[in-house]
């Protein structure tokens, strides 16, 4: 019995392999779907706990908290939230001097601020809302370095 040669460009999926894959599946499946299932839901579970861990850590914030900061402006988000506790931490320091209590008093109002515009920002086309972002980033970084300065850093 001999075999045919496979000439090149030979279609590899016919409708006839197609007909037997399905008769196949139509047979196996019920068996082992009921098996396989449990393992790829944890394997789910596990991947998109994987991911939220990634996410958390890359806007450093923890993963309780991950939800709070969600949509193209959530990395913003999470700096101003870090910003404005880095600055009660200021105010609470008993080395605080006035003109840090002052620093924080203006940047807590800034920081409202510029949360107002990253959300307002969400809702901009592209054209717009990059721009509104570097502004705000411009303006984070400029008080994370006063901040930083304050704090002796």
């Amino acid at each position: 019995m001999a075999r045919k040669a496979k000439v090149e460009g030979d279609a590899r999926f016919t409708p006839k392999r197609a007909k037997n894959a399905l008769a196949v599946a139509k047979v196996l499946g019920p068996a082992v779907i009921p098996v396989v299932a449990p393992f790829a839901v944890r394997a789910a579970g596990v991947a998109r706990e994987a991911y939220d861990r990634y996410q958390a850590r890359k806007l450093g914030v923890s993963i309780d908290r991950l939800g709070e900061y969600t949509g193209r402006g959530a990395a913003l988000h999470a700096r101003i939230a870090g910003l404005a506790e880095g600055c009660r931490d200021l105010q609470k320091s008993e080395k605080a001097s006035k003109a840090d209590t002052e620093f924080v008093k203006d940047s807590l109002g800034t920081l409202e601020q510029l949360s107002a515009t990253v959300r307002a920002a969400e809702r901009m086309p592209a054209v717009r809302r990059k721009p509104a972002h570097r502004a705000v980033a411009g303006e984070l970084e400029r008080l994370e370095g006063q901040l930083l300065h304050r704090l002796g850093i």
